[in-house]
């Protein structure tokens, strides 16, 4: 089985429920009823199934790695959009098989207003090469995840004209931000936050970063909530969307203690351990799979700023900035509970020599991996332990690379809150939700650098090789595929680099003399327009970083045809 349920006690001491574990008979259902819990006025049912299979049904959480029913009805849906746009993009005689329909992905990366504003250009160049039919998943973190959120607040985002959506992003972020800090504004902040609390949940300055994104995205309240986007795919009329966060835990480095958390319009969680809740009880209190308190679900906003949470940064990662993460680790070595080389098995621990820290080095080590602010959700596998078998999981390898993945039981069971932050703080890109092998993407367009981290995690994904020269001077696209590997999607990468567009308003049309300043844009410098941290545009300087996204998506269209033809040619292959 994943996990170990647990009998329970109350315990008078601390308050709270004590779990033991059981001597259960093996290979059979036992239904646990009416346990005393002390003080405690209610009786908890808890129904076990001890064999090598998933939790029972009737929980109030999903247990398994499999995609869930409403994903699985969504693709069945979703291939129809996909299948006619392919047949009228590339002319084909005949309707595409279910088999023969690839999944195509969009990947971004975090940046701010930067992000949010260079997505909309590239799905504006989609939509122009009648591509955007074809995408079947859009994942994001940080800027983007404030486009995503904006275009499915429409339930035919992707089925009509972008142009205004577009309009409205550029009046926003354009607009002045001065009244963000009015006293008007302070109240209001001040009435959500009592109010938040009230209804249960943990409040942080994270909550008051997304009411002030908010501010920054909209002209009022917007009561939408992540939930609500399930009317965006009720037909499979756009792509899926998938936010992603990491989840971290106190006094442990992002490097050293990060997992995936990935939400939908359906279901909120954690990769590594195939957990699941619906998206409308996420926040709420459960235990041992079971939802003692529900809570409202949260206003999107909130979401967005745990998404974009740059107050979330310690200083061992600003320092890490600089010097080599291993050379910090020279300096502070790691605790007692770390164990910074993984064993290949669980039980294969290292002898080592262990010198405990003195007060010193605990507060030195303690100030540089405390952060700042870290949005707090109630932990939904509360009540549980790793089941030891759990940990040669195939799955639960897949994303195994914490200090604390040898051993089960410092994992999940403990934290009575999950902290998540954005997922820039680790890596900045949002993939990990698309390379599932569940969700079998055959095509990823990388709207930025690809990374190494998914061949050290044994992860199928194409070798990024580029020259020295490309990386000095990035071209517009590239293409990395690897046929031998099974699994191993094709990768179209993407940067957000000003090259052609300098000399080239669309493709193959040269500027005038004229319309070179147009093609001018600073996109890397210290005193850029462009920054991460940036909150207002100019509309000139909005207009010139949507058309550079748009141009090069377009530009690069015989590339990114060239990939799709490809994925089908690999589809049609496995049906013989």
């Amino acid at each position: 089985m994943l996990f170990s349920q647990w009998s329970c006690r109350y315990s008078t001491e601390t308050g709270s429920p004590v779990v033991m574990l059981n001597s259960l008979p093996m290979g059979r259902k036992t239904t646990i009823a009416e346990i005393d819990m002390g003080v405690l006025i209610f009786n908890i049912c808890v129904c076990f199934y001890l064999s090598n299979c998933t939790c029972h049904q009737d929980l109030d959480m999903r247990f398994g790695f499999n995609l869930c029913s409403e994903e699985m009805a969504f693709l069945g849906k979703r291939k129809r959009y996909v299948a006619s746009a392919l047949k009228n993009v590339f002319h084909l005689p005949h309707d595409l098989q279910d088999q023969e329909v690839p999944i195509v992905a969009i990947i971004t990366t975090g940046g701010g207003l930067k992000s949010m504003t260079g997505l909309y250009g590239s799905l504006m160049g989609l939509k122009k090469l009648n591509l955007l039919d074809c995408i079947t998943y859009i994942s994001g973190l940080s800027g983007t995840t404030w486009t995503m959120a904006n275009l499915y607040r429409d339930a035919y985002w992707s089925q009509k004209d972008l142009d205004s959506h577009i309009g409205e992003a550029q009046k926003q972020a354009t607009k002045c931000k001065m009244g963000c800090f009015s006293m008007d504004r302070m109240k209001y902040y001040n009435k959500q936050l009592c109010q938040r609390k009230e209804e249960g949940y943990r409040t942080s300055f994270i909550d008051l970063w997304g009411l002030m994104i908010e501010y920054l995205l909209n002209d009022g309240k917007d009561p939408h909530k992540l939930s609500d986007q399930q009317e965006a795919l009720c037909d499979g009329q756009n792509p899926l969307p998938i936010y992603v966060s990491v989840c971290v835990r106190d006094s442990y480095s992002t490097n050293d203690f990060k997992e995936w958390v990935e939400f939908t319009p359906y279901e909120v969680g954690l990769l590594k351990y195939g957990a699941f809740v619906r998206t409308e009880h996420f926040g709420s209190e459960f235990f041992m799979g079971r939802m003692l308190k529900k809570v409202p679900e949260s206003r999107i906003c909130y979401l967005q700023g745990m998404w974009s949470s740059i107050f979330s940064v310690n200083l061992l990662q600003i320092w890490g900035l600089s010097i080599s993460y291993r050379a910090v680790h020279q300096v502070f070595p790691p605790a007692l509970d770390e164990d910074p080389v993984l064993p290949t098995r669980p039980h294969e621990l290292r002898t080592r020599m262990y010198t405990p820290p003195g007060p010193l080095s605990s507060a030195l080590r303690g100030a540089l991996t405390d952060r700042f602010s870290v949005a707090q959700h109630h932990n939904f596998l509360k009540g549980y332990q790793l089941h030891n078998n759990y940990m040669d999981n195939e799955h639960f390898c897949r994303w195994k690379d914490t200090v604390l993945d040898s051993r089960p039981n410092q994992l999940m069971q403990s934290p009575d809150q999950l902290g998540m932050i954005d997922a820039g703080f680790f890596i900045n890109t949002s993939s990990a939700p698309l390379l599932r092998p569940q969700r079998e993407v055959d095509v990823i367009i990388y709207l930025n650098k690809a990374c190494k981290y998914y061949s050290e995690q044994k992860i199928p994904f194409p070798t990024i090789s580029l020259t020295d020269e490309d990386k000095k001077n990035l071209k517009e696209c590239y293409i990395f595929q690897d046929s031998d590997l099974p699994g191993c999607p094709i990768v179209i990468f993407l940067p957000l680099v000003n090259d052609t567009f300098q000399e080239y308003k669309a493709p193959g049309v040269k500027r005038c003399c004229s319309e070179m300043e147009e093609g001018q844009l600073d996109l890397t410098s210290s005193c850029s327009p462009y920054c991460m941290f940036s909150v207002r545009y100019t509309d000139e300087n909005y207009r010139k970083l949507l058309n550079l996204s748009e141009y090069n998506i377009l530009n690069n269209s015989q590339m990114i045809m060239q990939a799709l033809q490809t994925a089908m040619q690999r589809r049609r292959q496995k049906m013989c």
